[in-house]
Protein backbone atom coordinates (compact mmCIF):
# COMPACT_ATOMS: atom_id res chain seq x y z
CA UNK A 1 0.00 0.00 0.00
CA UNK A 2 2.79 2.41 0.95
CA UNK A 3 4.73 1.57 -2.23
CA UNK A 4 1.72 2.44 -4.38
CA UNK A 5 1.45 5.85 -2.71
CA UNK A 6 5.13 6.58 -3.28
CA UNK A 7 4.83 5.55 -6.92
CA UNK A 8 1.85 7.84 -7.57
CA UNK A 9 3.69 10.78 -5.95
CA UNK A 10 6.73 10.30 -8.18
CA UNK A 11 4.56 10.37 -11.31
CA UNK A 12 3.34 13.87 -10.46
CA UNK A 13 6.73 15.27 -11.47
CA UNK A 14 7.11 15.92 -15.18
CA UNK A 15 10.32 14.52 -16.66
CA UNK A 16 12.55 16.99 -18.46
CA UNK A 17 15.73 17.31 -20.48
CA UNK A 18 17.78 20.52 -20.65
CA UNK A 19 19.17 21.95 -23.89
CA UNK A 20 21.73 24.75 -24.12
CA UNK A 21 23.75 26.42 -26.88
CA UNK A 22 27.19 27.73 -25.96
CA UNK A 23 27.74 30.67 -28.27
CA UNK A 24 31.49 30.94 -28.86
CA UNK A 25 31.60 34.61 -27.87
CA UNK A 26 30.35 33.66 -24.38
CA UNK A 27 32.80 32.64 -21.63
CA UNK A 28 32.70 28.84 -21.15
CA UNK A 29 32.60 29.03 -17.33
CA UNK A 30 29.68 31.42 -17.52
CA UNK A 31 27.82 29.12 -19.92
CA UNK A 32 28.44 26.13 -17.61
CA UNK A 33 27.12 28.12 -14.65
CA UNK A 34 23.92 29.05 -16.56
CA UNK A 35 23.34 25.34 -17.29
CA UNK A 36 23.82 24.42 -13.61
CA UNK A 37 21.41 27.24 -12.78
CA UNK A 38 18.91 25.98 -15.38
CA UNK A 39 18.87 22.62 -13.61
CA UNK A 40 18.30 24.34 -10.28
CA UNK A 41 15.46 26.43 -11.77
CA UNK A 42 13.92 23.26 -13.26
CA UNK A 43 14.05 21.44 -9.92
CA UNK A 44 12.46 24.46 -8.25
CA UNK A 45 9.58 23.95 -10.71
CA UNK A 46 9.42 20.31 -9.61
CA UNK A 47 10.73 18.94 -12.89
CA UNK A 48 12.56 15.62 -12.81
CA UNK A 49 15.66 16.43 -14.91
CA UNK A 50 16.94 13.32 -16.70
CA UNK A 51 19.86 14.68 -18.72
CA UNK A 52 21.15 17.70 -20.61
CA UNK A 53 22.35 18.39 -24.15
CA UNK A 54 24.71 21.23 -25.00
CA UNK A 55 26.26 22.37 -28.25
CA UNK A 56 29.06 24.78 -29.21
CA UNK A 57 28.04 27.11 -32.03
CA UNK A 58 28.97 30.53 -33.41
CA UNK A 59 25.32 31.51 -32.95
CA UNK A 60 22.02 29.85 -32.08
CA UNK A 61 20.13 28.37 -35.02
CA UNK A 62 17.36 30.81 -36.02
CA UNK A 63 14.96 27.99 -36.87
CA UNK A 64 15.78 25.06 -34.58
CA UNK A 65 17.79 26.79 -31.74
CA UNK A 66 20.29 23.85 -32.00
CA UNK A 67 21.85 22.41 -35.17
CA UNK A 68 20.03 19.70 -37.12
CA UNK A 69 22.44 16.98 -35.96
CA UNK A 70 21.90 17.85 -32.29
CA UNK A 71 18.13 18.02 -32.89
CA UNK A 72 18.19 14.45 -34.25
CA UNK A 73 20.17 13.34 -31.18
CA UNK A 74 17.52 14.91 -28.92
CA UNK A 75 14.72 13.32 -30.99
CA UNK A 76 16.32 9.87 -30.59
CA UNK A 77 16.62 10.34 -26.82
CA UNK A 78 12.95 11.42 -26.50
CA UNK A 79 11.80 8.39 -28.53
CA UNK A 80 13.56 5.98 -26.15
CA UNK A 81 12.81 7.75 -22.84
CA UNK A 82 9.78 9.09 -21.04
CA UNK A 83 10.22 12.85 -21.58
CA UNK A 84 7.44 15.39 -20.94
CA UNK A 85 9.30 18.70 -21.28
CA UNK A 86 12.31 20.14 -23.11
CA UNK A 87 13.78 23.17 -21.30
CA UNK A 88 16.06 25.52 -23.27
CA UNK A 89 18.71 27.73 -21.68
CA UNK A 90 17.72 30.80 -23.75
CA UNK A 91 14.56 32.67 -24.54
CA UNK A 92 13.14 31.21 -27.77
CA UNK A 93 11.58 33.08 -30.65
CA UNK A 94 8.07 32.07 -31.72
CA UNK A 95 9.53 30.28 -34.77
CA UNK A 96 12.07 28.31 -32.69
CA UNK A 97 9.43 27.29 -30.16
CA UNK A 98 6.98 26.11 -32.84
CA UNK A 99 9.66 24.27 -34.85
CA UNK A 100 11.00 22.47 -31.77
CA UNK A 101 7.49 21.58 -30.70
CA UNK A 102 6.65 20.23 -34.15
CA UNK A 103 9.84 18.16 -34.37
CA UNK A 104 9.98 16.84 -30.81
CA UNK A 105 6.23 16.66 -30.09
CA UNK A 106 6.69 17.46 -26.39
CA UNK A 107 6.17 20.62 -24.38
CA UNK A 108 8.89 23.24 -25.02
CA UNK A 109 9.69 25.64 -22.17
CA UNK A 110 12.43 28.28 -22.39
CA UNK A 111 14.47 29.85 -19.61
CA UNK A 112 12.22 32.92 -19.44
CA UNK A 113 9.06 30.82 -19.00
CA UNK A 114 10.81 28.83 -16.27
CA UNK A 115 11.70 31.99 -14.33
CA UNK A 116 8.19 33.39 -14.84
CA UNK A 117 6.81 30.09 -13.52
CA UNK A 118 8.87 30.42 -10.30
CA UNK A 119 7.78 34.04 -9.92
CA UNK A 120 4.15 32.89 -10.25
CA UNK A 121 4.77 30.33 -7.50
CA UNK A 122 6.48 32.84 -5.20
CA UNK A 123 4.29 35.96 -5.57
CA UNK A 124 2.43 36.59 -2.31
CA UNK A 125 1.06 40.13 -2.44
CA UNK A 126 -1.59 41.39 -4.85
CA UNK A 127 1.02 43.66 -6.42
CA UNK A 128 3.48 40.80 -6.89
CA UNK A 129 0.84 38.62 -8.53
CA UNK A 130 -0.18 41.44 -10.87
CA UNK A 131 3.45 42.09 -11.84
CA UNK A 132 4.01 38.42 -12.63
CA UNK A 133 0.81 38.20 -14.69
CA UNK A 134 1.82 41.31 -16.64
CA UNK A 135 5.25 39.83 -17.37
CA UNK A 136 3.66 36.55 -18.49
CA UNK A 137 1.19 38.31 -20.80
CA UNK A 138 3.95 40.52 -22.28
CA UNK A 139 6.01 37.39 -22.93
CA UNK A 140 3.08 35.51 -24.50
CA UNK A 141 1.61 38.37 -26.55
CA UNK A 142 3.95 38.08 -29.57
CA UNK A 143 3.84 34.26 -29.29
CA UNK A 144 0.07 33.76 -29.21
CA UNK A 145 -0.31 32.41 -32.74
CA UNK A 146 0.00 28.65 -32.43
CA UNK A 147 1.66 28.81 -29.02
CA UNK A 148 -1.62 28.87 -27.10
CA UNK A 149 -2.97 25.94 -29.10
CA UNK A 150 0.22 23.99 -28.40
CA UNK A 151 -0.07 24.53 -24.65
CA UNK A 152 -3.79 23.74 -24.69
CA UNK A 153 -3.14 20.46 -26.52
CA UNK A 154 -0.44 19.47 -24.04
CA UNK A 155 -2.64 19.98 -20.99
CA UNK A 156 -1.64 21.12 -17.50
CA UNK A 157 1.68 21.19 -15.68
CA UNK A 158 4.55 23.63 -16.13
CA UNK A 159 4.03 26.59 -18.45
CA UNK A 160 0.29 26.86 -17.83
CA UNK A 161 0.34 28.65 -14.47
CA UNK A 162 -0.70 32.31 -14.35
CA UNK A 163 -2.75 33.62 -17.26
CA UNK A 164 -3.92 30.04 -18.01
CA UNK A 165 -5.06 28.30 -21.18
CA UNK A 166 -8.37 30.16 -21.48
CA UNK A 167 -6.69 33.56 -21.50
CA UNK A 168 -4.10 32.34 -24.01
CA UNK A 169 -6.92 31.55 -26.43
CA UNK A 170 -8.47 35.02 -26.18
CA UNK A 171 -7.78 37.34 -29.04
CA UNK A 172 -5.06 39.95 -28.70
CA UNK A 173 -7.56 42.72 -28.03
CA UNK A 174 -8.80 41.06 -24.83
CA UNK A 175 -5.26 40.39 -23.65
CA UNK A 176 -4.30 44.02 -24.30
CA UNK A 177 -7.34 45.08 -22.25
CA UNK A 178 -6.20 42.86 -19.38
CA UNK A 179 -2.65 44.24 -19.62
CA UNK A 180 -3.99 47.81 -19.47
CA UNK A 181 -6.11 46.91 -16.42
CA UNK A 182 -3.02 45.51 -14.65
CA UNK A 183 -0.91 48.55 -15.57
CA UNK A 184 -3.63 50.84 -14.21
CA UNK A 185 -3.78 48.93 -10.91
CA UNK A 186 0.01 48.90 -10.62
CA UNK A 187 0.17 52.64 -11.36
CA UNK A 188 -1.92 53.26 -8.23
CA UNK A 189 0.71 51.39 -6.18
CA UNK A 190 3.55 53.26 -7.94
CA UNK A 191 1.87 56.63 -7.25
CA UNK A 192 1.45 55.71 -3.57
CA UNK A 193 5.10 54.71 -3.37
CA UNK A 194 6.17 57.90 -5.14
CA UNK A 195 4.32 60.03 -2.57
CA UNK A 196 5.92 58.01 0.24
CA UNK A 197 9.37 58.49 -1.35
CA UNK A 198 8.84 62.24 -1.74
CA UNK A 199 7.91 62.40 1.94
CA UNK A 200 11.11 60.55 2.87
CA UNK A 201 13.24 62.80 0.66
CA UNK A 202 11.62 65.89 2.18
CA UNK A 203 12.57 64.60 5.61
CA UNK A 204 16.07 63.87 4.31
CA UNK A 205 15.97 60.19 5.34
CA UNK A 206 19.01 58.15 4.34
CA UNK A 207 18.21 55.08 2.19
CA UNK A 208 20.00 51.73 1.83
CA UNK A 209 18.93 49.07 -0.68
CA UNK A 210 19.94 45.43 -0.33
CA UNK A 211 20.78 44.02 -3.76
CA UNK A 212 22.27 40.72 -4.84
CA UNK A 213 21.90 37.43 -6.63
CA UNK A 214 18.89 35.27 -5.86
CA UNK A 215 19.42 33.22 -2.68
CA UNK A 216 22.51 35.23 -1.64
CA UNK A 217 21.02 35.96 1.79
CA UNK A 218 19.58 39.48 1.40
CA UNK A 219 16.42 38.69 3.37
CA UNK A 220 18.49 37.15 6.18
CA UNK A 221 20.42 40.41 6.60
CA UNK A 222 17.24 42.46 6.20
CA UNK A 223 15.67 40.49 9.06
CA UNK A 224 18.75 40.85 11.27
CA UNK A 225 19.19 44.59 10.68
CA UNK A 226 15.46 45.46 10.81
CA UNK A 227 14.49 42.94 13.54
CA UNK A 228 11.98 41.53 11.08
CA UNK A 229 10.80 38.06 10.17
CA UNK A 230 10.18 38.33 6.41
CA UNK A 231 10.10 35.18 4.26
CA UNK A 232 13.58 33.69 4.47
CA UNK A 233 14.37 30.35 2.93
CA UNK A 234 17.03 28.58 0.90
CA UNK A 235 15.07 29.08 -2.33
CA UNK A 236 15.48 30.82 -5.66
CA UNK A 237 13.50 34.09 -5.71
CA UNK A 238 12.22 33.68 -2.15
CA UNK A 239 11.60 37.45 -1.99
CA UNK A 240 9.48 39.05 -4.70
CA UNK A 241 7.56 41.71 -2.81
CA UNK A 242 9.62 44.74 -1.77
CA UNK A 243 10.10 45.17 1.97
CA UNK A 244 10.98 48.59 3.38
CA UNK A 245 11.61 49.36 7.06
CA UNK A 246 12.93 52.29 9.04
CA UNK A 247 15.82 51.31 11.31
CA UNK A 248 18.18 53.14 13.65
CA UNK A 249 21.94 52.84 13.96
CA UNK A 250 24.43 54.76 16.08
CA UNK A 251 21.87 55.43 18.85
CA UNK A 252 19.50 57.56 16.83
CA UNK A 253 20.42 57.89 13.12
CA UNK A 254 17.29 56.98 11.12
CA UNK A 255 17.57 55.23 7.81
CA UNK A 256 15.33 53.33 5.40
CA UNK A 257 16.34 49.76 4.54
CA UNK A 258 14.83 48.06 1.45
CA UNK A 259 14.98 44.42 0.40
CA UNK A 260 14.73 43.80 -3.36
CA UNK A 261 14.06 40.89 -5.71
CA UNK A 262 17.13 38.74 -6.42
CA UNK A 263 18.90 38.94 -9.76
CA UNK A 264 19.89 36.02 -11.98
CA UNK A 265 21.84 35.47 -15.21
CA UNK A 266 19.75 36.14 -18.32
CA UNK A 267 17.05 37.81 -16.22
CA UNK A 268 14.06 38.26 -18.58
CA UNK A 269 13.60 41.87 -19.71
CA UNK A 270 9.82 41.49 -19.26
CA UNK A 271 10.44 40.85 -15.56
CA UNK A 272 12.76 43.84 -15.14
CA UNK A 273 10.03 45.97 -16.74
CA UNK A 274 7.25 44.42 -14.64
CA UNK A 275 9.15 44.81 -11.37
CA UNK A 276 10.22 48.37 -12.17
CA UNK A 277 8.27 49.77 -9.20
CA UNK A 278 10.05 47.30 -6.91
CA UNK A 279 13.45 48.28 -8.27
CA UNK A 280 12.61 51.99 -7.99
CA UNK A 281 13.29 51.56 -4.26
CA UNK A 282 16.89 50.64 -5.08
CA UNK A 283 17.23 53.44 -7.65
CA UNK A 284 16.64 56.11 -5.00
CA UNK A 285 19.14 54.62 -2.55
CA UNK A 286 22.08 56.54 -1.11
CA UNK A 287 23.97 53.26 -0.70
CA UNK A 288 23.65 49.79 -2.26
CA UNK A 289 24.45 46.93 0.07
CA UNK A 290 25.45 44.12 -2.29
CA UNK A 291 25.07 40.69 -0.63
CA UNK A 292 27.17 37.91 -2.21
CA UNK A 293 26.91 34.19 -1.37
CA UNK A 294 30.63 33.57 -0.83
CA UNK A 295 30.04 29.83 -0.38
CA UNK A 296 28.71 29.47 -3.94
CA UNK A 297 31.29 28.02 -6.38
CA UNK A 298 30.30 30.65 -8.98
CA UNK A 299 30.14 33.62 -6.60
CA UNK A 300 32.38 35.75 -8.85
CA UNK A 301 30.07 35.27 -11.85
CA UNK A 302 27.06 36.07 -9.64
CA UNK A 303 28.79 39.22 -8.36
CA UNK A 304 29.52 40.36 -11.93
CA UNK A 305 25.96 39.56 -13.09
CA UNK A 306 24.46 41.76 -10.36
CA UNK A 307 26.79 44.63 -11.24
CA UNK A 308 25.89 44.33 -14.94
CA UNK A 309 22.16 44.55 -14.11
CA UNK A 310 22.83 47.49 -11.76
CA UNK A 311 24.53 49.29 -14.69
CA UNK A 312 21.62 48.41 -17.02
CA UNK A 313 19.22 49.97 -14.50
CA UNK A 314 21.29 53.20 -14.47
CA UNK A 315 22.29 52.60 -10.85
CA UNK A 316 26.03 52.28 -11.48
CA UNK A 317 26.79 55.68 -9.88
CA UNK A 318 25.26 54.78 -6.50
CA UNK A 319 27.96 53.98 -3.88
CA UNK A 320 28.17 50.25 -3.16
CA UNK A 321 29.39 48.19 -0.21
CA UNK A 322 29.74 44.39 -0.36
CA UNK A 323 28.73 41.80 2.24
CA UNK A 324 30.42 38.48 1.44
CA UNK A 325 27.88 36.24 3.12
CA UNK A 326 27.58 32.63 4.41
CA UNK A 327 31.05 32.51 5.95
CA UNK A 328 29.85 29.54 8.03
CA UNK A 329 29.52 27.47 4.83
CA UNK A 330 32.93 28.40 3.41
CA UNK A 331 35.92 26.10 3.52
CA UNK A 332 38.22 28.41 1.53
CA UNK A 333 40.14 31.40 2.83
CA UNK A 334 38.27 34.67 3.02
CA UNK A 335 38.17 37.02 0.00
CA UNK A 336 40.79 39.80 -0.26
CA UNK A 337 40.22 42.49 2.37
CA UNK A 338 38.76 45.76 1.12
CA UNK A 339 37.54 48.85 3.00
CA UNK A 340 34.18 48.52 1.21
CA UNK A 341 33.60 44.79 1.87
CA UNK A 342 33.17 42.43 4.83
CA UNK A 343 33.15 38.61 5.18
CA UNK A 344 30.43 37.46 7.59
CA UNK A 345 27.57 35.13 8.50
CA UNK A 346 24.14 35.87 10.00
CA UNK A 347 24.62 32.84 12.27
CA UNK A 348 27.45 34.59 14.15
CA UNK A 349 26.40 37.21 16.72
CA UNK A 350 29.80 38.96 16.56
CA UNK A 351 29.44 39.27 12.77
CA UNK A 352 26.07 40.99 13.19
CA UNK A 353 27.71 43.72 15.25
CA UNK A 354 30.58 43.87 12.73
CA UNK A 355 28.08 44.54 9.93
CA UNK A 356 26.45 47.35 11.95
CA UNK A 357 29.88 48.93 12.50
CA UNK A 358 30.71 48.35 8.83
CA UNK A 359 27.46 50.10 7.83
CA UNK A 360 28.40 53.09 9.98
CA UNK A 361 31.75 53.40 8.15
CA UNK A 362 30.20 52.93 4.69
CA UNK A 363 27.45 55.50 5.30
CA UNK A 364 30.07 57.94 6.57
CA UNK A 365 31.89 57.70 3.19
CA UNK A 366 28.78 58.90 1.34
CA UNK A 367 28.11 61.93 3.57
CA UNK A 368 29.78 65.30 4.22
CA UNK A 369 31.68 66.04 7.43
CA UNK A 370 30.32 68.81 9.68
CA UNK A 371 30.99 70.31 13.11
CA UNK A 372 28.34 72.22 15.05
CA UNK A 373 28.05 73.87 18.45
CA UNK A 374 24.62 73.53 20.06
CA UNK A 375 23.51 75.37 23.18
CA UNK A 376 22.66 73.01 26.05
CA UNK A 377 19.13 74.44 26.18
CA UNK A 378 18.47 73.63 22.50
CA UNK A 379 17.31 70.02 22.99
CA UNK A 380 15.29 70.09 19.77
CA UNK A 381 18.36 70.79 17.60
CA UNK A 382 20.35 68.11 19.40
CA UNK A 383 17.59 65.56 18.84
CA UNK A 384 17.35 66.50 15.14
CA UNK A 385 21.10 66.04 14.55
CA UNK A 386 21.09 62.64 16.27
CA UNK A 387 18.20 61.47 14.08
CA UNK A 388 19.14 62.96 10.72
CA UNK A 389 22.94 63.00 10.76
CA UNK A 390 25.55 60.41 11.58
CA UNK A 391 27.05 61.72 14.82
CA UNK A 392 30.64 60.53 15.35
CA UNK A 393 31.55 62.68 18.37
CA UNK A 394 29.46 64.41 21.04
CA UNK A 395 31.22 66.41 23.75
CA UNK A 396 29.93 68.92 26.29
CA UNK A 397 31.82 72.17 26.79
CA UNK A 398 31.07 73.15 30.40
CA UNK A 399 32.67 76.60 30.14
CA UNK A 400 30.38 77.67 27.30
CA UNK A 401 27.47 75.37 28.23
CA UNK A 402 27.20 73.89 24.76
CA UNK A 403 27.54 70.59 22.95
CA UNK A 404 30.27 70.21 20.36
CA UNK A 405 28.97 67.81 17.74
CA UNK A 406 31.03 66.27 14.96
CA UNK A 407 29.46 64.05 12.34
CA UNK A 408 28.37 63.46 8.77
CA UNK A 409 25.30 64.72 6.92
CA UNK A 410 23.65 64.75 3.51
CA UNK A 411 24.51 67.84 1.45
Amino acid sequence: MTQQKLHSTDKQYETAILVGVHVQSEDENRFDSTMVELESLSKTCQLNVQTQFSQNRHQVDHKYYVGKGKLEEIQAYIQHHDVDVVVTNDELTTAQSKTLNGNLNVKIIDRTQLILEIFALRARSKEGKLQVELAQLEYLMPRLQGHGRSLSRLGGGIGTRGPGETKLEMDRRHIRTRMNEIKHQLQTVIDHRERYREHREKNNVYQIALVGYTNAGKSSWFNVLANESTYEKNLLFATLDPKTRQIQINEGFNLILSDTVGFIQKLPTTLIAAFKSTLEEAKDADLLLHVVDRSHPEYRIQYETVNEIIKDLDMGDIPQAVIYNKKDLCTEVEPPASPSSIFVSTTNQEDIQKVKDFLFEQIKQTLTYYEEHVASADAERLYYLKQHTLVSELNFDEDNEQFIIKGYKND
